[in-house]
């Protein structure tokens, strides 16, 4: 195992957490993609993908468990870089058939990738705000809900939750709409769509 490169992958997404929470506790994380994150972001991509080019992806028998979900966090992150997460995606897959990477943390690449693009989740894993400050998969953005359960059962997920409080000091933003219209235009210009 590759003591030093887990506790590298590690720390990256400490800091990002760090920040995460520093931001959703000023409220500052609602109002779009904020600078300061998206530094981070950026920095921890650059690194993985520098990581990537060296040893291929960072899977369990090189890292850790949590090692290589710390690398698939970074990846998930990496929201400004779409040619990275489109990239990435088959080596999460290959990595999650050999048992070298999570089927969930695939399934929820997957389904992040596809929201950037505009296209219907299919596993039902990424949420929005609704009016009342709940999160929320709306029914027309997931691809054939009837057979959700089937698919996230696969992908190692537990049964669908339509609707769900959000998680601890996140806070929704003052306009819902708003915020949707301004990650869209977002999502256009930085390549995703």
């Amino acid at each position: 195992m590759r003591t030093e490169l887990r506790e590298e992958l590690l720390a990256l997404i400490d800091e990002d957490e760090r920040v995460r929470e520093r931001l959703a506790a000023d409220g500052s994380l609602a109002a779009g993609y904020h600078p300061e994150m998206e530094e981070v972001h950026r920095r921890n991509a650059g690194r993985l993908r520098a990581i990537v080019g060296e040893i291929g992806w960072p899977g369990k028998s090189e890292v850790g468990e949590d090692g290589a979900h710390a690398a698939w966090q970074i990846l998930q992150h990496a929201i400004g870089e779409p040619d990275l997460m489109r990239g990435m995606l088959p080596a999460v897959a290959a990595a999650a058939a050999e048992g070298e990477a999570s089927k969930p943390d695939l399934a929820m690449l997957e389904d992040r990738i596809r929201v950037f693009e505009g296209r219907p989740q299919r596993y039902g894993t990424q949420y929005d705000w609704d009016d009342t400050g709940m999160w929320m998969v709306p029914m027309g953005t997931v691809e054939d809900p009837g057979s959700i359960d089937v698919r996230r059962k696969a992908a190692g997920l537990p049964p669908m939750v339509w609707r769900k409080p959000p998680p601890e000091g996140e806070t929704p933003p003052d306009d819902v709409e708003a915020k949707r219209r301004e990650m869209d235009e977002w999502a256009r210009q930085i390549g995703w769509r």
